[in-house]
């Protein structure tokens, strides 16, 4: 897996079987910083066993499951939120090699589901408004990162602006015009309002094994082993 010099400078690393352990932690402004071990496997899996609390029994969290866990207020960024301890600073996963493993499942993943999306529904673009500014937000969900994002919001009955996992947008920001929204992305028509073209009632790309909502886990449920 990852070299001696790429991990020495990364506090509290240790190698497992087929995976490496280190120090993490995720930062709320409101409950101070929250402590774990990431596990990062080879097949690119992340696990973390929360250590907020001495009675803390959360384990093989996802680092979004712990992001929330730890009460972070801009919640889904987790690459940015959860941090890692190198040389002797606080680094969000983002910067460092760790994520190497992880990226590479995921391009296996989108270019497995877009091999098995031919043929099949695409998934044209959606929209979620905010509860804040009651402003509608353009979601594109052409990767399995970019549906995620999209799924966490739709189920979010609080969702706002400040959630997306960027930062170039806002309530300040003017909603799109309507006569733009209508183009969605279908590949049949432009202007289309939904057809067998481009609207997906669950695939690989769209639904997750590690959510709990309905519509999840009767996909989960009902999937082909």
């Amino acid at each position: 897996m990852f070299s001696d010099e790429e991990l020495n400078e990364i506090s509290g690393s240790k190698r497992g079987l087929d995976y490496i352990e280190v120090t993490c932690g995720c930062t709320s402004h409101r409950y101070g910083d929250a402590v774990g071990r990431l596990r990062v496997f080879i097949n690119g899996d992340l696990e973390i066993t929360c250590e907020c609390t001495s009675a803390c029994q959360e384990d093989k969290l996802t680092p979004a499951a712990f992001e929330k866990h730890a009460g972070r207020e801009t919640a889904r960024k987790w690459k940015s939120n959860v941090w890692v301890i190198k040389k002797g600073s606080k680094v969000p996963l983002f910067k460092t090699v760790l994520l190497k493993y992880y990226e590479q499942a995921l391009k296996e993943t989108n270019k497995s589901s877009l091999r098995a999306q031919r043929g099949r529904p695409c998934h044209r673009d959606e929209f979620v408004r905010c509860t804040s500014c009651n402003k509608s937000r353009r979601f594109h969900l052409t990767s399995k990162e970019e549906c995620r994002i999209h799924h966490d919001a739709s189920i979010d009955a609080n969702w706002t602006c400040s959630d997306l996992p960027f930062d170039n947008l806002s309530c300040e920001d003017d909603e799109e015009r309507a006569s733009r929204r209508v183009y969605r992305g279908c590949s049949r028509s432009q202007t289309c309002s939904g057809c067998t073209t481009c609207v997906c009632f669950g695939c690989e790309l769209c639904r997750f094994s590690d959510c709990n909502c309905q519509t999840c886990l009767d996909f989960t449920r009902n999937a082909k082993p």
